[in-house]
């Protein structure tokens, strides 16, 4: 398979993601409790998730869920790559602002 590196990169990109969402939802939940969280989701739908929520942890879930179908379907790989990349980019890049401005 041509895409193993690849694959195994997202999912090590993936792992970190999960990782930060987990602080970054814990963070979220400190700022719900005082009283400043007042949005419903953190992405639209134009963003290209199909979730709608005001934590990071679904969107993992997400794009967890879209790399399983991605490895059992390794004709469609190809296409699927580029949007998923996009998206997991957008995530990794919307916690890391999320971090740098929550201190």
């Amino acid at each position: 398979m041509p895409h193993t590196q690849v694959i195994e990169q997202l999912k090590a990109s993936l792992q970190t993601a999960y990782r930060q969402a987990i602080d970054a939802d814990t963070r979220l939940d400190e700022l719900k409790k005082a009283g400043h969280v007042k949005f419903d989701t953190i992405f639209t739908k134009d963003e290209g998730f199909s979730t709608t929520s005001n934590r990071f942890q679904p969107y993992v879930q997400e794009l967890a869920a879209e790399m399983e179908a991605m490895t059992q379907n390794t004709d469609t790989m190809a296409q699927a790559l580029e949007g998923y990349v996009r998206k997991l980019g957008l995530l990794l890049q919307t916690m890391q602002a999320f971090k740098s401005n929550a201190k």
